[in-house]
């Protein structure tokens, strides 16, 4: 029996960058919403700053942070493969990338229905 992916993962890129930002704020938590803010990007806080709602959704960990997706969010997306990535660029100011000058972005991939 083979064992299921994670739903969500994290480029190298991405691990390098959330251990150098939590060196700088302590412990992260993402959140991937469908906001009005940023579109659907993921966003990086202090652990414990954003407020998880009933619907959010945990998917799982990367580089040792929750990664929480909204209940809608995930309801459209719940038959995807998430990879957190980091590209070059001004994200949102809420972020805690944005004054890095890079942004955390999501790529996707479609799994297979059941």
């Amino acid at each position: 029996m083979s064992e299921t992916p994670p739903a969500v993962s994290a480029t190298p890129a991405a691990l390098a960058l959330i251990a150098a930002l939590r060196e700088q704020h302590g412990p992260l938590m993402f959140h991937q919403s469908g906001g009005c803010c940023d579109g659907s990007a993921p966003m990086c806080y202090p652990a414990g700053e954003f407020k998880i709602g009933a619907r959010d959704v945990l998917l799982g960990h990367v580089g040792d942070a929750p990664f929480y997706i909204g209940g809608d969010q995930y309801e459209r997306w719940r038959h995807t493969r998430l990879t957190l990535d980091v590209v070059r660029g001004r994200g949102s100011g809420f972020s805690l990338e944005a004054p890095e000058g890079v942004r955390f972005l999501i790529r996707s991939d479609v799994c297979a229905l059941p």
